[in-house]
């Protein structure tokens, strides 16, 4: 596993700028975010032409969602009315460190609807979700003594950041699968939830700036 990252300036006064991450979607894959922070964490990144009032803070770092996550390209508005502002006054970045990771290669797990997804990795790393999709792609898949009418429907499987939000970054997880949780894509049908997920390193000491 690589730890790579990309630390960019995205707040300037009023002025809005955008991050884009991108993987090669033609290879089937996807973009797996490791960790993101707003704010400063030392006076020389972004600080060319900035006045020392705007980067002596250095105690301002604050967390970010991982919204990117297993999507092949994305597009992030970069302002403190997304990021919030962990320091008033100060000149903030985003540092990003994230990987392409391949969809299409890892068997997913799957939990049938009513019980628990446990995602577990060893010792020193961490979970990173891929992508999870709620509902139903088939008729066989947690389909044992099921009626024909809770199987029919095998469309309408919808994308889920909620074990991403829930379990990215741990090194084991633990999460219900039912509709209170996910939402109900298909009314009637008995569903399941698909889990692709890797164990990577905690990459969260180790940072590069690009």
């Amino acid at each position: 596993a690589r730890c790579v990252s990309t630390t960019l300036s995205l707040y300037k006064h009023k002025r809005r700028l955008s991050l884009t991450l991108s993987s090669s979607s033609e290879n089937g894959q996807v973009i797996t975010i490791h960790w993101a922070y707003f704010g400063r964490r030392d006076t020389t990144t972004c600080s060319y032409q900035r006045p020392d009032t705007e980067i002596q803070n250095v105690h301002c770092l604050n967390p970010t969602p991982k919204v990117c996550n297993g999507k092949s390209s994305c597009a992030i508005e970069a302002s403190c009315s997304v990021f919030g502002d962990p320091c008033p006054g100060t000149y903030k970045y985003l540092e990003v460190a994230y990987d392409c990771q391949c969809k299409c290669l890892q068997t997913p797990l799957i939990t049938c609807e009513h019980s628990y997804a446990n995602l577990q990795c060893g010792e020193g790393k961490v979970i990173v979700v891929l992508w999870a999709e709620y509902g139903r792609r088939d008729s066989t898949t947690c389909s044992y003594k099921r009626p024909p009418s809770q199987l029919e429907n095998i469309h309408c499987s919808n994308p889920t950041s909620k074990v991403t939000d829930s379990c990215n970054g741990r090194n084991s997880c633990s999460i219900k699968v039912r509709n209170s949780v996910f939402g109900d894509p298909c009314p009637g049908t008995y569903k399941y939830l698909e889990v692709v997920y890797d164990c990577q390193p905690d990459c969260s000491s180790a940072l590069v700036h690009v």
